[in-house]
């Protein structure tokens, strides 16, 4: 949500970002999107092993999935091709993608992998907490500090960052600008990271809590389920 604070000022930018775009389907975009970060999760798993200056084209392929994973929606909404299907799609999508990016960074060999995985569990929890107001009635809940254009621009500044570290400075050893030590263990850019996306993860899966348990009426109960269908009666013998 801190990226959405300043929406209405990027839109001018986002305005001229759409236009070459709205003859493209919102579901080709989507899929652009999400090959991208596909991309990005391979090279994160290879950076252990080919090399880490493969940081630098991830950072590149995170903000670029991340920037058609605000195209696909607007161009839906200009050329009025906004839909439930296309709206379950986008959220399908969107899931795959953080996952493909954590477990790329969890077996980079850059990351506590314990560390990623409890980082992908709250942002798990925080986005099916989005969409539980909407199932319930109440509408889809957007509060809490860890949005998706939130983590995808911090995950790209994270891989920038950490290929920044690994680069041969000449008055620092590698290893010393690959890692932190904080009360005597030994953290990358990623650990930290995914440090605040634990943190800020779980604030906003209980502020969207809290704002749904607000919105939900108290002690109605469900509403009853609809009848069965009426079964046609056989025809004569």
């Amino acid at each position: 949500m801190v990226l959405e604070r300043y929406r209405a000022r990027m839109a001018p930018y986002i305005d001229r970002w759409v236009q070459p775009w709205l003859g493209w389907s919102p579901a080709a975009l989507s899929a652009v999107g999400i090959a991208l970060l596909a991309v990005a999760g391979l090279l994160e798993f290879l950076t252990g092993r080919v090399s880490p200056y493969l940081f630098f084209p991830v950072a590149v392929l995170i903000f670029a999935g991340g920037a058609f994973d605000v195209l696909d929606g607007e161009v839906a909404r200009r050329t009025r091709r906004t839909s439930l299907r296309g709206d379950f799609l986008d959220h399908v999508l969107d899931r795959y993608g953080d996952v493909v990016l954590v477990l790329g960074l969890a077996v980079s060999g850059f990351s506590v992998t314990w560390l990623a995985l409890l980082a992908l569990v709250s942002l798990l929890l925080a986005s099916y907490m989005g969409t539980q107001g909407q199932a319930l009635g109440v509408g889809r809940v957007y509060r809490g500090l860890l949005s998706r254009a939130d983590r995808l621009l911090l995950l790209s500044g994270a891989a920038f960052g950490e290929f920044l570290f690994v680069l041969p400075w000449p008055w620092e050893s590698r290893l010393s600008l690959a890692h932190f030590t904080i009360a005597g263990v030994s953290l990358t850019v990623f650990d930290l990271l995914f440090v605040y996306f634990v943190v800020a993860g779980q604030w906003t899966v209980l502020s969207r809590a809290r704002q749904i348990w607000a919105g939900l009426p108290p002690a109605a109960g469900l509403p009853p389920p609809p009848p069965p269908p009426a079964v046609p009666p056989p025809p004569p013998l």
